[in-house]
Parts: C-alpha cells; structure tokens; sequence
C-alpha cells in the first residue's frame, strides 16, 4: 500500500512511502522507486530474494541482440544488491515472522531508497533492520548501500552473503558471456561480463564494510561460482548489538565514452573501475551520500524551480515524481543514448526510444534544460544512418527514421511479433515498426521546437537542418497521387491511435508531413538568404535542389482533412463510418487493454474506439507551428473523440489534460491530469510492473506547464495563457528562452515573468502581446 503524507516539515510531499509488505506485488515500488543517473538505472527490489521479484541493474546504450529470433535490447547486467541473510541458521523473508512499523521509501529530494521494520523471527525473537540505498548523480558509476540490524532482546548468530551475481537475464535471455572473477585483499570483488553479439564489456567492482557496534568484522569467507563472486560473514549478536554492512559497487563498460576509442584496452577499464571503487571506499557511504544530495541540490531542484503552492499535496508530489524521474531516466552524459519508454526501470519494450522522446519528454528539457535537449536531438542525428538505411529497403529517398530506435546505428528494432490474438490464439504481427511512420515528422517538429525556443544557430548548420531535410525528403518520395481526386495521399499507415492499422489518410500523418515538408522549404529559403556557403555544403551532400522543387511542387496538393459541417476533423478515411459500442466497461476499467478481452485487433479495427489521442494532438501540435483551428473546431473534435478514447497507453491523458483546460473543461482537465499521475503513482498494485511510463512522466510536466500555466510555442513565439486549477493557489517555475532564464510566477490575479538577464523578449499573454525588459506583472481577471 503507497501513501504519500508521510513527509513532514522540509520533508512534505517529498516521500513517497509504501507501509505494507506485500511478496505478491513487488513490482510497483520495484519501477517507482527505482533509483538512477542517467548513465544507470537500478530497479528497486528488495535486498532479500523473493519468487516474484525482478533485479534490474541497466547501463544506458549497452544494447545486445541474443540472436537472430530477437531484437536488440539493453542486457540486464549482474546484480549487486541481492543480501542472503540468515538469523540462527534460518533463511530471513518477510514472509515468515511478524513485521512491524514496516516503511520502505522514495525520497525524491535526495534521491535515497530506505526501508526500515522491526521483525520478530519465528523463534521470538527481535529485530530492527534499516536498509538504504542510492545511485551517485555525483559520480555516475557509483552505488551505494548500507544494511544496519539491531538485536532487541536476543542473542542471535547472524550469517549473510553478499557480492556480484552474474547470472541474471532478461525474462531467460542471457546476454553475457562467462566472465573472469576476482578477490582482492578479501575485499574487493570483481566480475567481468562481455555482451554475446555487441562484444561490449562490463565490469563491475564491489567492497563491504563490516562492524558490530563500530568493530569492523574482516575475515569473511570468499566465493567464487559460475557468473558470481561473493563474500560470506558470519557473527554473533548479543542484546543491543548493532551490525552495519557498507557496500559501494561500481559499473563500467566499453561504451563508456572515455573507453569506446581506437586504443581501448580491458585491462585499462578494469584498472580505472577498480580504483574508482577503492577511493570511494576512502570516503565511506555517508560522504558519498552527501556528495550526491548536493548534486542533486544543485543540478536538479534548484535549476528547474518547479513550485506549486495547491491545497492537495499530491499535485505537488507528482510533479516532483516527474522531475525526479526525468533525471534518473535521461543520458545527459552521452549524446549517442536516448532515452527508453520504460526509462532504465525495467525490461519493458526492451529500453527502446520511441515517439515518446521528442513529443512527450523533449519540450520539458527544451524549456528547462537546453543541453540535454540538445544532447537527445544529436542522438537522431546519429540515427540517420540508421533512417536512411531504412528508407532505402523500403524504397524510399531521405530518412524514414525506425519506429524503435536502439544504437543508433542499428535502425528499426521494431519486434516483429508480439501478443496472443485472443480468438485466433495466434501470435499477433506488429506492424508499427513496417507502417507507423509518422515519427520521421515527430522528429522533424522537435528540431522545430528546439530551434525556436532557444535561437541555437550552431546545432541548426551542423545538424538541425539536414534532418529536417532529409526526413522531408521521405515524405515527399512516400506521397501517393491520387488521380480521380489530383492530390496526394498517404495510404497503409497507423497513426497515433494504434488501434487503427493499414488506414488511409490518418489526419495526424498527413498534417505532420505538410508540416515537415513546409519546414524544410522555409529552412531552405532562409538558408539561402542567410547561410548560403552552408546551403552549398550541404547541396554537395544532399542534392537539395532538386529536393526543394520536389517539395515545392508537392506542397500544395497534399489531402489534408478538414472538418465537417459538425468541425470534426476525420481521423482517417473511414474511422468516422465505423460501427460504434459501448465502451462504458472499458472507459471505466482500472486495467488498460481489457478490450482484448473480449475482441481482437482485427474487430477492434472496425470500431470507433482509439487508444489514444490522435486527432487531438495533432490540433496541440499544429497550434505551436503556423496552423490554428477554431476555438469551436478545438471543442468539437474534443467532444467526439474523447469519449472515444480509452486512454489505454499511458501518454494519452496529459495531451487530453492540456486541451480540456483550453476548451475551459477546467474540472475535466484536472482530473485527467490526475490520473496521468496515477498512472505509476495510483493505487493500482500492477501498473507498474514492467517499469514506468516515461512519455507520462513527460506529460505530466506538460499538463501542468503547458496546460495549466498556458506555456507553449505559437506561431514561433512564447506564449503564456495561465488557467490554474481552482485549488492551486500559486504556481512558479524556470525556462529558458532563447538562452535567457525566465522565471515565470502565477496566481489567480497575476501572472509575472521576470527576465534573468534583462534582455528584452516579446509573449503573448491571455491574446495581447507584451515586451518582456526585466520584469513583467500582468494582472489576471480571475472570471476570465
């Protein structure tokens, strides 16, 4: 069971806290609370093994392909936190005994996992253990634990193993070669791993600290197996007596950046890790600790700013929740790594980067944290190797970039196959990875987005440009002509709304690759008025010319839909001729996909019932470009689909939050934001089981940044519309516009946005455009 009041004085709405032990829910708080740099992720299970639980300890970019059945994914490297503990010759479990005062939390100001309990034993006796844990935002290749137990009122022998178990796969896939194993001073451990087809090499390093009321216990017993290195202790606890157990491991690879060279060496990368983890030794778990609070002191809490005064701490717990795990989720270290759908939480679409990235999580580092935005965006670029390999085998020009994205250099890794057809008992094909291409132009709009917010002119001629570029050329080679109609078309495509394959004209994929292709005229032409030397250098490579007369020709005479007499804009070519049912059941279930239970894709292709928002983000999206729809189009295409929404992917509700605070459905749009939060933290106790949802943790920022505070991109400029919820009494958070910070402030009478660096900028504010100088005050109508 979560709870979430548990803070208390500069602790509130900071904790997120499970109070019950449950051995048959395990992954929720595995996912939740897992605890990450960007560079790693470890999921969060328990220290003592359980039948259901599922160790997960990732390295960004490490991806390996068991063989040629499967597609690449990111190796689940060995485990560094498993504890066998034993109490008088007894195997410890929460399931045996009694467990009182039980807390296991997520502080997601310092980002440290706790979980504290007494137990009595099946003998009767007790004993109070706290167990603590952090990975290093100072020092990425850093992780950190600390066991304490206490003997109440007992004697007791107390015996535990712990080291590096390396034979840990991924749902039974093993990705590593048998690796050398090490014991140094009968402390220091080492294991090497090598992934089976990407030949990367891991290796990790552990070391313990043992004492009993401050003695340090040093003659353990030393193992070493198949795929494991550990240590045994074995000690005798009187009444009172207190043993703690550090244990610092660190992780390296190959891919690392300061290792992935021409001159690499094995022996060099064990050199390195091993004495990392010696002069961490040196300091000790709390002044590692405390180094890593302040890091995230300084590189998250206070950088970002993100305050909301609401009269239900939960608003501001979640929003904290997203920060948190925007951090531990997101490679700012290495442009060549994106960032997964599941983030590093957990095995889930393998840590593959889809859509998610540059529509649902980009725009809250574009706005926050620029680097980083950028970082992701070199990512892709990286990728068009990748893209313009698939474009090829599939007989187009340019880039069509995969719909999953790994390495970037191993384009689509799309699985083929996927669930049981319920009715056929089938497998059931994928086809997103061959027909779902509306990325190429998601893609391209980030660029887009990136670019106007923060004026970066350098990333544009080196990088920017080119897939804006190319990702037009596939559009422009991927139109249909239509002869009867004399337009062209896009046929065989799945838009968002995956619930509807092989369509015609999805509304979402034609209007983003006008939108692609329209961006790459008018980059071309101001590249020509601008930069003409580097038009040239890129004409040489790319055969612009010709390209832009292609795009130029096309332009006009693509099919765009456009709404009906009722303002709906149709989906797609026949979604608005399909039956209709009931969908009470399933809007009202608390389990995403129960429609399968009772028909297949094959039916649920013939209904008027979407997964997720399709027409409706693309209105969000059109919006920040140059095309804006009614007021009246906005409400009426809100009000025909999203009643036939099921939300049943997890990045549907914030898109859903933002529009319905912008149709003035303010009610609405605070309780889908809700449940967008309650997503990974609702009460559901599998939610989460196969990680988080990371393009929902995305959108939970933009739901309440883009949403209630009304700041997004339109027409090019920054606009500000703030429509706060009822119960929120004020509002603050920092962006950066055009590499100036802005601090922006809101409550239900004014809106004030302060210029860090005084340099002048123009937004538009609730319609009227106003200069920024140092610091403006804009006076709200709370009844407008």
């Amino acid at each position: 069971m979560l709870a979430y009041n548990h803070g208390k004085g500069s602790l509130e709405n900071w904790l997120i806290t499970e109070t019950e032990f449950s051995p048959d829910a395990l992954g929720k708080c595995e996912s939740i609370m897992y605890l990450g740099n960007g560079y790693m992720g470890l999921r969060s299970a328990t220290e003592e093994p359980y039948l259901h639980e599922v160790r997960n300890l990732f390295v960004n970019g490490t991806f390996n392909r068991f063989g040629g059945d499967e597609v690449t994914e990111l190796p689940n490297l060995a485990d560094v936190t498993r504890i066998d503990l034993r109490i008088d010759g007894e195997r410890f479990s929460l399931e045996f005994g009694e467990t009182k005062h039980y807390l296991r939390q997520l502080n997601l100001k310092t980002a440290e996992l706790t979980r504290s309990f007494d137990w009595i034993s099946p003998k009767g006796k007790t004993f109070r253990f706290r167990f603590r844990r952090f990975v290093s935002l100072d020092r990425l290749h850093l992780i950190g634990m600390k066991m304490e137990i206490t003997s109440l009122d007992s004697p007791a022998e107390i015996t535990f193993h712990s080291g590096i178990n390396g034979r840990m796969t991924n749902s039974g896939t093993q990705h590593f070669h048998e690796g050398e194993k090490r014991i140094f001073d009968k402390r220091y451990l080492q294991l090497l791993q090598r992934t089976t087809e990407s030949n990367i090499d891991v290796v990790i390093n552990a070391a313990h600290r043992v004492t009993v009321n401050g003695e340090e216990i040093r003659d353990p017993v030393m193992a070493i197996d198949r795929r494991m290195v550990g240590l045994t202790f074995r000690l005798q606890l009187s009444p009172g007596d207190k043993l703690v157990m550090e244990k610092l491991a660190t992780v390296y690879t190959s891919r690392d950046k300061e290792f992935d060279k021409p001159d690499y060496q094995l022996a060099k990368l064990r050199e390195v890790s091993l004495q990392d983890l010696k002069d961490c030794v040196k300091k000790g778990y709390d002044a590692l600790f405390q180094s890593h609070c302040r890091a995230w002191e300084e590189k998250v809490w206070n950088k970002y700013n993100l305050n909301v005064d609401s009269e239900d701490g939960f608003d501001v717990l979640a929003l904290r929740f997203a920060l948190y795990h925007l951090t531990v989720m997101t490679p700012a270290h290495d442009e060549r790594m994106g960032i997964g759908a599941k983030g590093l939480s957990g095995e889930g679409y393998k840590g593959h980067s889809f859509w998610d990235t540059e529509i649902f999580i980009l725009p809250f580092f574009i706005f926050s944290n620029p680097e980083v935005a950028r970082s992701l965006l070199n990512y892709r670029y990286l990728g068009l190797a990748g893209a313009r390999k698939k474009a090829r085998e599939n007989g187009y020009e340019g880039a069509m970039y995969p719909w999953e994205a790994a390495w970037p250099e191993d384009g689509e890794v799309t699985p083929v196959w996927g669930a049981v057809d319920i009715v056929t008992g089938e497998q059931t094909k994928i086809w997103s990875g061959f027909i779902e291409q509306h990325i190429s132009a998601d893609i391209a709009f980030a660029v887009y987005q990136y670019y106007t917010v923060t004026g970066d002119r350098e990333f544009m001629e080196r990088y920017g440009y080119e897939m804006v570029f190319e990702t037009a050329k596939f559009w422009a080679s991927r139109l249909e002509w239509n002869e009867e109609k004399r337009e062209y078309h896009i046929n065989d495509v799945i838009g968002p709304d995956e619930y509807k394959e092989h369509v015609n004209n999805n509304a979402f994929t034609n209007y983003m690759a006008h939108f692609n292709i329209q961006l790459a005229i008018t980059y071309y032409e101001k590249l020509e008025k601008e930069n003409p030397r580097r038009l040239a250098e890129l004409e040489e490579r790319l055969a612009l010319r010709k390209a832009y007369e292609k795009w130029k020709s096309v332009i006009g005479r693509i099919y765009l839909p456009q709404p009906r007499e009722d303002l709906v804009i149709p989906q797609d070519d026949t979604y608005l001729s399909l039956k209709t049912i009931d969908l009470t059941k399933y809007k009202q279930s608390k389990k995403v996909g129960t429609l399968f239970q009772d028909y297949n894709l094959e039916q649920v292709n013939k209904m008027q019932v979407s997964k997720q928002a399709d027409v409706l983000i693309l209105l969000y999206l059109l919006e920040q470009w140059e095309k804006k729809f009614s007021q009246d189009v906005l409400k009426a295409n809100f009000r025909y689909y999203e009643p036939k929404t099921l939300h049943d992917s997890s990045l549907s509700l914030s898109t859903h939050a933002i529009l319905a605070n912008d149709i003035g459905e303010y009610e609405l749009a605070y309780s889908l934001f809700r449940r967008a939060a309650e997503i990974d933290l609702g009460p559901f106790p599998h939610s989460s089981d196969h990680g988080i949802h990371a393009a929902s943790i995305g959108g939970i920022w933009q739901a309440a940044v883009a949403g209630f505070a009304g700041l997004r991109l339109s027409g090019g400029k920054l606009r500000i519309s703030p429509r706060l919820p009822k119960h929120w009494r004020r509002m603050e958070f920092s962006i950066y516009w055009k590499g100036q910070p802005v601090t922006v402030s809101i409550d239900h009478s004014a809106l004030i946005v302060k210029a860090e660096r005084n340099e002048p900028f123009e937004l538009e504010v609730c319609g009227k455009t106003y200069t920024c100088k140092d610091q403006l005050t804009i006076h709200i109508d709370p009844k407008n």
